[in-house]
């Protein structure tokens, strides 16, 4: 007997989507919580690193164990599986063993699965039991714009197309990911589309507070009102390539400030190489109640990576988000979908100091008028990437995998 359109519909009102990541991240809580209240989606999330439910991570790039000050776990259902690897962490293969994952999982009657990451053996453990038995979904966020040998490719991708056999749908966060994935093997149409996302109503300022917050800040740090300021806020590691930027600043002749928000391997370095500058400027890590007034400390972000591994660069979608242009390198894998050259940003070559140095020059000499409009292009940009759009692939990538099934 054929299903009436109402009667599929009613049956899709609630797939139980069980998500597996990590640990909870400030990126992808906004998302959990928006994708719990969805109309046709029940998500539950099950946290592999049991060993941060105290809210604690130790991040190695900014060298100290970070603790984030916005809620993390609030409005959404979710658990931490016990993991028993020797060496907790995920950083390496072996840092995440949950012998008890799939099982809670069934017990708790999942529909689907949606499985962050393959390069941990619990998820990829996953990946490869659920197949079959319930639709699986996976999101990643990988490009291909890391070069390597000709043998590191052919080898990379017959083991990633053996990967990605265990799953059905495969959800793309932008234009690089889409490539990787077709480049692995997938066919497109197990592709979905959920954009890489931010909260971008944390990172509005209606009311003004968080420019009046920047500007009492750019007064303490000894900047003028009006000056040009080009922002870095991250860490300050060699995959992000603050040393370029450094280099560039000075070389451009342009009158400007540069500040620097964040700790790193290359911190020291790049302080000395600042030494008896007043128009370079040190903040340490900022957490991420202050992190849209630190975005308003500039008029420009620049974000000039050279990776390997810098797949988006959430920073982008951030200062977008505070009314910013934004500077960023061709290996930011972001930068092809969210900048629109000089209209909301620019782009150069990685690792390119004559390029680098060129658009600084550019971004310097631009009036306040012209940075306001770019700016408010900017906001208008990062808009389509909202946590909402994202919740919203994830939601019919979800119910259609399962009406499928």
């Amino acid at each position: 007997m054929s299903r009436s359109p109402n009667a599929i519909a009613a049956a899709m009102k609630n797939v139980r989507l069980a998500v597996i990541s990590t640990h909870p991240i400030q990126y992808y809580a906004p998302l959990f919580r928006a994708l719990a209240g969805s109309a046709t989606v029940q998500p539950r999330v099950f946290f592999t690193w049991s060993q941060t439910a105290d809210g604690k991570v130790m991040d190695t790039g900014f060298g100290r164990a970070v603790e984030w000050d916005i809620p993390l776990l609030e409005g959404y259902e979710f658990g931490f599986v016990p993991n028993l690897a020797a060496r907790p962490g995920t950083d390496h293969f072996g840092g995440l063993r949950n012998p008890g994952l799939t099982r809670a999982i069934e017990d708790w009657r999942a529909d689907a699965v949606l499985v962050f990451g393959w390069n941990l053996q619990s998820h990829l453990q996953a990946l490869r039991y659920f197949k079959g038995r319930i639709p699986v979904l996976f999101r990643g966020d990988s490009t291909l714009l890391d070069d390597g040998p000709a043998w590191r490719r052919l080898a990379r991708r017959i083991f990633l197309s053996w990967v990605y056999r265990h799953i059905d749908v495969a959800i793309a966060v932008g234009s690089n990911n889409t490539d990787y994935y077709r480049w692995c093997g997938v066919p497109q149409r197990q592709i979905a589309f959920a954009p890489h996302a931010v909260d971008t109503a944390r990172f509005a300022d209606p009311e003004g507070q968080h420019e009046s917050r920047a500007a009492l800040w750019r007064r303490e740090l000894g900047i003028p009102a009006h000056a040009p300021v080009v922002v870095f806020a991250g860490k300050l590691i060699a995959k992000k390539d603050p040393q370029l930027l450094l280099e560039a600043f000075r070389r451009c002749g342009m009158p400007g400030h540069l500040v620097f928000a964040g700790n790193g391997a290359l911190e020291a370095q790049l302080r000395a190489q600042a030494a008896g500058r007043t128009d370079i400027h040190f903040l340490p890590f900022q957490n991420q109640q202050a992190m849209p007034a630190v975005y308003r400390l500039g008029t420009v972000f620049a974000l000039p990576s050279r990776g390997p591994g810098e797949t988006w660069g959430l920073a982008l979608n951030e200062a977008m988000a505070s009314g910013r242009p934004v500077i960023a390198s061709n290996k930011v894998g972001g930068a092809r979908d969210l900048i629109r050259e000089a209209v909301n940003g620019w782009t150069f070559e990685s690792s390119n100091l004559e390029q680098l140095t060129a658009v600084l020059r550019t971004a310097l000499s631009c009036s306040g008028e012209e940075l306001r409009r770019m700016g408010a292009a900017a906001v208008g940009e990062s808009a389509r990437w909202s946590i909402n759009a994202a919740a919203a692939g994830i939601e019919q990538a979800a119910t259609a995998a399962v009406a499928k099934a």
